[in-house]
């Protein structure tokens, strides 16, 4: 079974994984932001940590994408 079909099934839809993506760009902007306010010692961290996170949001927004028709095979 696909993670699509489990997304769908546990009520996930795909509006949903639209707002998180959203939100996970927000949540990267913030992170820079604050790191641009640390100490030099700990700001590489920091920024690896807002970059990690910047690669969520077009994960999720496919994955909303997917959740339209979860029917339709991937790929």
């Amino acid at each position: 079974m696909t993670v699509v079909r489990l997304l769908h099934r546990a009520g996930a839809r795909s509006d949903h994984l639209h707002v998180a993506s959203f939100a996970a760009i927000g949540l990267c902007l913030t992170l820079w932001v604050r790191a641009k306010t640390i100490d030099q010692e700990q700001r590489g961290n920091a920024e690896r940590r807002a970059l990690f996170v910047g690669l969520w949001p077009p994960m999720l927004w496919l994955i909303g994408e997917a959740l339209r028709n979860p029917s339709d095979p991937v790929g």
